[in-house]
Order: C-alpha cells, then structure tokens, then sequence
C-alpha cells in the first residue's frame, strides 16, 4: 500500500511538473511568436510594451484584491522613500529591457534575437561579479542586433537588481504579484520619454489610433495589445508557479529547452534561415549555460538538494499560487537559480 502510495504521488508530481513546464511554453514561447506577428502590421512597440504593462498593472492589482478578500490579510505597500530608492533601479532597468527586446521584433527575426538573447546570462553573471552577489547572415540587421543585445546587457543589469530587490526581507516583496504590482507604474514611467521621442509624434499622426477613422480597426488594435498584455502577465505568473510548485532548477532546464524549441518553430513558423554556424554558436551558448545549471545543481545537492519556493501555511489555491515571503537566507540558493533562467528569456 505504501509503495503504490509513493508511486501515484510521483506521477502526480511528474504530471503537475510536466503540466506547469507547458503553461509557461505557452506563454513564453506564445509571446516572442505574437509579439513579431503584431511588430509586423503595428510599428509602435515601445507604446505596446507600455500598455502591456499597464495591463500587467491591472491584473496585479486585481488578483492583490482577490487575495486580500480571502485571506483576510493585507498586502504590502512601500512607502514612497523605499518605492523610489528601492523599487525605481530595478523597474528601470526593467522597462529598458523589455522596451528594447519588443522594439528589436521590427529589424530582426525570432531566431536571432532567441540567439542573442541567450547571451544575457553572461551580463547576469558579470553584475552579480559586481554586486558580489557571486563569488569570485542575410537575415541580420545590425540596428536590430544592437537593440537586442543592449537589452541583454540591460537584463543583466535588471535581473541582478531583482535579486537584491527580493533578497531585502523588511521590503515583503517575495510575492510575486506584489513585485509587479509596485514595479509597473515605475516601468511604464521609464519607458515613456523613449516613447515620446520616437513614437510619440508617429503614433499621434497614425490612422490606426490618434487619428483613427475606423473606430472597429482602432477596437481590433486595441484588442490585439491587450491580448498581449494578458500573455506578458501569464508569463511572469507562469515563471513564478513553476518555481514555487517544483524548483528554479526545473525553470532553467525547461528555459534550456524552451530555447531549441523557439528556434525550431521559427525556422517552420517563420521560414527563419539557421545555418550551421548559427547552430553551433547557439549550442555552445546552451552548453555553457547547462554546466552553469548542472553545476549550480550539485552545489545545491550538496547543501540539501534543492528546494521549491513554497511560503509557510499557505492554504487556499490562489495564495499557494502567490507564494509569501519566508526567511532570505532560506531564499537566496534558489533565487540565484531563478535569475540565471531568466537569462534566458
């Protein structure tokens, strides 16, 4: 009875794992795929990152409200000392990288920027140097390139700021929800000076919102950034539970693979040309990362194995989802996990 016990928990973990990797293929992959799509028809990323991000804002919000009604507990609210010296680098460095990666969709393919984008992980690990937060083809565009390889430089930057930002017990923002609720506004501030300068006076003249004159194209606009807006939400969702339900260790591996599976539906997809070159660099890009992985996975096993990110007394579905803060030193392992895979995004 015991053994057939342990057998149905362990395929039940494995489905649930399995189940979870998908959810965040789905969006992960599902928003690199439609953001080019959208770039291709709608000229103004830097103004559909921005309103993604206010739909992030929203559904941050609201999901904040759903878990205070039925938790009974409320949530946490910076002051405005800590939101502007705290919170302000890391959604800047936030609102960059992201404006930069949407913006290079209208230069260069999926395959390259999924390429290039890799490459993160080494910024990641030069600013964690830094911060001492570690010890010791005819397809190419060189416009586009340079944008999405300042945004990989940037998310160095930006996910380094992140960790430190979440390590900070006395802030309460392990949540996640409650990290994107606060980073949002500051983000969409950040990033509109970029948009003003080189969409602004475009976008106000444009028949396809300031100047509309079919008001069912300005509905199918608007229709189309707010989808991606749920995407861009459902990913960091996503990204979270597959950490609090199973390990960091299982994101980057599942980030590793996420990468071979974007390039190949962009090659179908998108008819993208990888030459053979272009597979070898990209698998000693995959290769590095792996040992990173494998060797961050022995260090872990060796100081317990490594450990899903679950709160103390979560209870009811959605506040097992939002998981809560617990002690940073208990944090930190895993979270240092969590941003290498994020390199990889």
């Amino acid at each position: 009875m015991g053994r057939w016990a342990l057998d149905v928990a362990f395929v039940w973990k494995a489905v649930l794992t399995l189940g979870l990797v998908l959810l965040y293929y789905c969006f992960s992959i599902g928003i690199t795929f439609y953001n080019k799509w959208l770039t291709k028809s709608f000229h103004f990323p830097l103004f559909m990152t921005m309103l993604h991000l206010a739909v992030i804002f929203l559904f941050s919000a609201l999901s904040r409200a759903l878990v205070q009604c039925s938790s009974h507990r409320a949530r946490v609210v910076l002051s405005w000392t800590d939101y502007l010296r705290r919170v302000a680098p890391t959604a800047l460095a936030t609102a960059l990288d992201v404006g930069l990666s949407n913006w290079s969709f209208l230069y260069i393919t999926v395959s390259l920027y999924t390429m290039t984008k890799s490459s993160a992980v080494l910024f990641i690990l030069i600013f964690s140097l830094i911060f001492k937060l570690e010890e010791l083809s005819t397809q190419f565009n060189v416009e586009g390139f340079a944008l999405v390889l300042g945004a990989s430089f940037i998310g160095g930057i930006r996910w380094t700021l992140t960790q430190m930002l979440l390590q900070k017990a006395e802030l309460g923002l392990q949540n996640p929800i409650d990290t994107m609720f606060h980073l949002q506004p500051l983000m969409f501030l950040g990033l509109f000076p970029l948009f003003a300068i080189f969409e602004g006076l475009h976008l106000s003249t444009s028949e396809k919102i300031f100047r509309f004159q079919d008001t069912g194209l300005l509905l199918r606009v608007l229709g189309s950034l707010f989808l991606g807006g749920i995407l861009a939400f459902g990913l960091g969702f996503s990204e979270f539970l597959l950490v609090s339900r199973t390990s960091s260790l299982t994101l980057s591996i599942a980030g590793i693979f996420k990468e071979v599976c974007t390039l190949l539906l962009a090659a179908h997809l998108l008819g993208d040309q990888i030459s053979l070159l272009n597979w070898l660099g990209f698998a000693l890009c995959l290769s590095g990362i792996s040992l990173h992985v494998a060797l961050k996975a022995l260090h872990s096993r060796g100081d317990g194995g490594p450990r899903a990110l679950k709160g103390p007394g979560s209870h009811p579905d959605l506040e097992l989802l939002l998981r809560s803060s617990r002690p940073e030193e208990e944090n930190n392992e895993e979270e240092e996990g969590y941003f290498v895979a994020q390199g990889q995004q």
